[in-house]
């Protein structure tokens, strides 16, 4: 798939109605996940940019429940694409681009809660010469401490029924590059359970690319709402919160070494920096080494939950 489709379908119109939906489901997920808090609430940050655009960090920490997450709108514009962006692309370099999306992670404070990551978006590059090019893109990923069949099997039915109206072949596709992207080669492992990733998608048209997107958007809070409430009152101890700590520290690797996001963020300068370095966990340890012992459920999360599973059967 590549991001061949033009200007058809792409109107300043559909750019508002795609900003709109943005923000609704920013406010949509944060509602959602402040059921969870009795006290504690998501904290705003506005912020514009003086080349164009801007956003709404919203970010919760020392609750109850989560530890620290944030739930980002951004809308930012930028007169030149970074390395990040041209890397597959060559043909767009020194466009103008224009981006748009929510982008989230949440840690929560119980080890036996998993974290969650979603992000959806829209880019469009602007090049003299050559007609506008746009594509959606985003997806949603768990990565659990401590591995639950039932959960991991429901987050990827909540996936594949986001992407079933669109076409047999959308949740295999997804989930594979998915389970390929959120990987850390130089540990050899997954990052989490998966779930879906897609990028430079257009193949549809605007508005079934969009509505694609949206149902993918819409998804996540019905994929993890359950989960938590479910694990959120498992009574843990100084193990599991040691155990979680230590793979914290593979979650912040993936993030500054090959996030895609962090990457055209800072390289861009289009993004803000405490905005996009609000996905990084409050507490983490690098144990040198460090490996659980064999026969625990430590160990069973690297041997049996991280290993691309397929959770539901499917002919992949």
């Amino acid at each position: 798939m590549t991001a061949n489709n033009v200007q058809h379908g792409l109107t300043q119109e559909n750019i508002l109605a795609v900003k709109a939906y943005l923000m609704g489901l920013q406010d949509q997920i944060c509602a959602a996940l402040e059921m969870f808090e009795p006290l504690s609430r998501f904290k705003e940050d506005a912020w514009d940019r003086p080349n164009g655009g801007g956003g709404r960090t919203r970010v919760i920490e020392n609750g109850e429940v989560f530890e620290k997450g944030g739930v980002n709108f951004s809308h930012v514009m930028g007169d030149k694409l970074p390395p990040s962006a041209t890397a597959d692309r060559p043909e767009l370099a020194g466009g103008r681009f224009e981006a748009m999306g929510v982008s989230l992670v949440m840690h929560p404070k119980n080890p036996y809660v998993p974290t969650s990551h979603a992000n959806v978006r829209l880019f469009v590059v602007h090049k003299e010469g050559m007609e506008s090019v746009w594509w959606f893109g985003g997806g949603f990923d768990l990565t659990p401490y401590y591995g639950f069949d039932e959960d991991c099997t429901q987050w990827h039915q909540t996936a594949l029924e986001a992407c079933e109206p669109f076409g047999e072949d959308y949740y295999d596709r997804f989930k594979k590059w998915c389970d390929e992207y959120f990987h850390l080669k130089h540990r050899g492992e997954p990052r989490g359970i998966g779930g879906l990733f897609f990028d430079d998608f257009s193949e549809l048209g605007f508005a079934d690319s969009f509505a694609f997107m949206q149902s993918v958007g819409d998804a996540y809070i019905k994929a993890y709402h359950p989960i938590v409430a479910k694990r959120l009152a498992t009574p843990y101890g100084e193990r599991e919160r040691d155990f979680q700590l230590n793979r914290r520290g593979r979650y912040v690797e993936f993030n500054l070494v090959f996030d895609r996001g962090t990457h055209f963020g800072l390289q861009s300068g289009a993004g803000r920096t405490e905005s996009i370095l609000m996905s990084l966990p409050p507490e983490v340890k690098w144990g040198y080494d460090y490996k659980p012992a064999e026969g625990t459920e430590e160990a069973r999360l690297l041997t049996y939950f991280l290993t691309d599973r397929n959770w539901l059967n499917r002919g992949l």
